[in-house]
This record gives structure tokens, sequence and C-alpha cells, in this order.
């Protein structure tokens, strides 16, 4: 069976990005252009920081396609730090001359990865653990995921994401959405008017350094029954996609269609009712509705994945918290480096890209081959498979 393996290096000011995708079946179509939109998606949205202004980033392909076609063979992506240019002496990889002075970081932040992880290392400087810790890499896991995107649109997958919520701000999501609309809103949201007041609030947190979260909800169509599995914890569709989110830079929640919500109604208004055959409107074994968003018993169902998560608001505040010296355990204000205030529109992007990897790892698990054409044959088995067991 394939599997969709990955891994990314690089740090925030270093020289780039580095990414190894394994598992590719040979022949999926793939250029550089496939993966450019979400980059530019990523470092879009209102409320976002001096460093978008400096990164335009771009993924070149460095190993594993051909002509245009995937070789079978690792795949290998570079994104660039156009900053690295101003860091070259503070991020140099040879040792620096004992007469060059670089600045130590010891005022930690709170709500960040700086005071476990400068223990848990043996670190002196704070640099050494937030430069990975950084949302910077989440570059990294957007072009990883658009390479799993262009997997799974050979089959007809359909990603889409929006923000449901800003500092309070709750929206009104329309019945149907307007997904071009979602994508020129300046906070990726689905009501207009919604839209207006989370900029308002972005826009009240900014004079005071402050920083805001949200909420984003991510819809996927297209993905057939049966990915996943029941049988042990670690292959259960829906534990693998939360994983992969909390895993996201600030994401601190996650729940799948009514979620939260459904704890709170009975039973008979939460479970999604199997329509009989003469509703399924061409597709088989429709539901009545998706409370369950997609996914029952750790499995795909055929219905819409729907996945919410919560993002906080991110740390590193202009105007810094109280926080203590590494060195010295005393009192200062915690260290304070450029930053968004708000992040939620593009936090929708990294989470379809990280739903995005996992639904490719789960299709490749399923329907494995060595060529786009075997996978597309044990496909095709799989959907002719999916009728009654009778008739």
């Amino acid at each position: 069976m394939g599997q969709f393996r990955w891994l990314t290096a690089g740090e925030s000011h270093g020289k780039g990005l580095s990414m190894v995708i394994e598992g590719l079946p040979a022949g999926l179509p793939l250029t550089e252009a496939d993966i450019e939109p979400d980059l530019v998606r990523r470092q879009g949205g209102y409320g976002r920081g001096g460093r978008m202004k400096i990164e335009k980033d771009h993924a070149e392909i460095m190993a594993g396609v051909r002509h245009g076609l995937t070789l079978g063979s690792p795949l290998a992506l570079w994104v660039q730090n156009r900053d690295w240019v101003n860091w070259t002496v503070k991020m140099a990889v040879e040792p620096v001359s004992p007469e060059v002075e670089i600045e130590r970081v010891t005022r930690m932040r709170p709500g960040h990865a700086d005071l476990p992880g400068a223990l848990k290392y043996g670190f002196e400087d704070v640099r050494n653990v937030l430069e990975r810790a950084s949302a910077r890499e989440t570059a990294a896991r957007v072009a990883v995921g658009a390479v799993a995107k262009r997997l799974l649109a050979e089959f007809g997958v359909v990603f889409h994401s929006h923000t449901v919520a800003i500092a309070g701000v709750q929206a009104n999501i329309p019945g149907v959405i307007d997904w071009d609309a979602v994508e020129a809103d300046p906070v990726r949201c689905a009501d207009r008017a919604s839209g207006e007041a989370m900029v308002n609030a972005i826009n009240a947190a900014k004079p005071d350094g402050d920083t805001v979260g949200g909420i984003v909800e991510v819809r996927v169509e297209g993905v057939p029954m049966g990915l996943g599995s029941h049988v042990h914890w670690d292959r259960k569709l829906d534990g693998r996609i939360a994983q992969a989110i909390v895993s996201i830079n600030a994401f601190k929640g996650v729940e799948f269609g009514a979620g939260f919500d459904g704890a709170n109604r009975r039973g008979s208004k939460v479970h999604d009712v199997i329509l009989p055959r003469d509703k399924w409107e061409g597709l088989p074994w429709r539901h009545a509705t998706n409370n369950h968003g997609g996914i029952e018993g750790g499995m795909s169902t055929g219905e819409a994945i729907v996945v919410r998560a919560a993002v906080k608001p991110i740390p590193t505040l202009a105007h810094p918290l109280p926080s203590v010296d590494l060195d010295t355990g005393e009192e200062v204000l915690a260290h304070y480096e450029r930053s968004d205030v708000c992040v939620v529109p593009a936090a929708g992007v990294v989470a379809e890209a990280m739903l995005a990897i996992v639904l490719a790892d789960a299709w490749l698990e399923k329907f494995g081959g060595d060529t786009l054409a075997g996978v597309r044959a044990a496909y095709d088995w799989h959907l002719a498979s999916l009728q009654p067991r009778k008739g």
C-alpha cells in the first residue's frame, strides 16, 4: 500500500524551507504553478504583519518530476526566505567568530514554545527554539498540501475554507457559500457584514498592541465512503485529522460537523439518517443531514467532510505581556519581534493543507499503486463496489 509521507526543515529566518514528499504515484501531472496559488492565499488576509511584505513565497521543485509528471521517486521542494539577507550573521550555519557579539533572546513569551523548548533542549538562547516554532513553517505545510490537493483533484476532490469567527464576531453563514466572494473578502468570510465587523475588531486590537484569534471551517467535497478505518485508534480518519489540525501553530481545538453544539442536542436530532436508494440522486448511500461532518466510526461516509478549528490569538504582542528572563528568573517584559495582529484568514488555508495531507495519505492507503493509473483503477473498483449487497 502507498502512503503519503512528508518532512519539512528550516527556520523562520534561515535560508529557506525544504520539503520531501514520498509516496506519490508515477504519472501525476505536477508543476510549480500547481503549488503557487495556495502559497499566495496563505500570505493574504487582513491583519497580517510586515513579513508578508518581504516574502513572496514560491516553491521550486528540486526533484521527483520530469517533463511535468511525477516519477514515483521522492519529491523535493524548496521555498526561499527572502528575509535571510538580513539574518546572515544571526542565523549563520558556520560558527561565528568570538569577536562577533550575537544578542541572545532570554525574555520568554507567554503562550509560545520559548520556555518549554529552551529547558527541554538545554538552550541559553531562546532563538534556537522560536525560529523553528515560528508559523513561518506553515508555508512548507501549504506547499506540501498543494501537492496533496493536486493528487486528489484527479478524482474530483475539492477543498474550501472560510472564517467563521474573529474576536468573538460570529459569521452568519449562508446556506450556499459563494467561494469566489470568500476569497475576495479581506478576512475570507462568507458573510460580508460580519466580515466588516471582523475587520473592525482587528483594527480595534492593533493600537493596543494586541492580537485576536477566531474559528475557521474547512469543507471537502468528493471524498468517497470508506477512507480510514474503525479497527485501530491510529487508523480512524477523524483522529488523524484532529491530530493534524492541532499540530498547526496556534490551533487549540477541533470539531467535526455539529461538533460541540451537537453535544447539547438529543440523539434523534444529531445522527445522520441514511436515505433509501430512491433518494440517492446518482450517488450511493446518502444521508439526510451531515451533522457528523462526513465521518462516522473513523471512516468517511461519502458526505462532505466538515472540520472547524479554533485559532488562539498569536502570542507575540507589540505591547508585550509580563514574563520572566531565562537567565535570572526575574520578571521582565516578553520578547517582541515583528508579528501579525490576526492570522485567522490565513489559518484556514493552512488547515486546508493539513486536511489534504491526511486525506492523501488515507487515499493512498486504500487505493495505493505505483502509478496514477493504478490508483485510479483501485478507486474505480471501490466506487463500483458501493452498492446494496443484493440488488
